[in-house]
């Protein structure tokens, strides 16, 4: 493996190339640059912090930040937690009512119950007489 020079790293990113665009049909330059490595890490890095930076503020300036879960005010949190506490107990209410209107119309269509609310007792036979 070959040693690094740290001087040697440092003295290639300094180097200039140029990246030059032709037009393909008359070969003329439509655009030339000098770049170096340092001027493209640069300019990656700086267009990198400026998307994240308008991205953030963008969520944290504008109502986008109420479409992240758990983002908001605490009242609106509570008020949500208050509204899932009562659709719960409105739902359980409507099952317990159509049980209820189940049970009557079973009972209103059929004379005969189907299950007997009784069980047959079973009494031992008397051997003693009272009399």
């Amino acid at each position: 493996m070959p040693n690094l020079d740290i001087n040697n790293t440092f003295k290639r990113t300094s180097n200039t190339y140029r990246l030059v665009i032709l037009n393909d049909d008359t070969y003329d330059e439509v655009l030339a640059f000098k770049l170096s490595r340092r001027s493209v890490y640069l300019g990656v890095s700086i267009t990198f912090i400026l998307l994240v930076g308008l991205t953030i503020s963008l969520i944290a300036f504008t109502p986008l930040r109420f479409y992240i879960p758990g983002y908001g005010i605490k009242e609106s949190r509570t008020a949500l937690q208050l509204l899932k506490i009562r659709t719960d107990s409105l739902e359980q209410s409507i099952h317990y009512k159509e049980q209820y209107l189940e049970g009557i119309k079973k009972v209103l269509s059929d004379g005969n119950p189907q299950q007997l609310d009784t069980l047959p007792l079973i009494l031992p036979e008397n051997k003693q007489s009272f009399d």
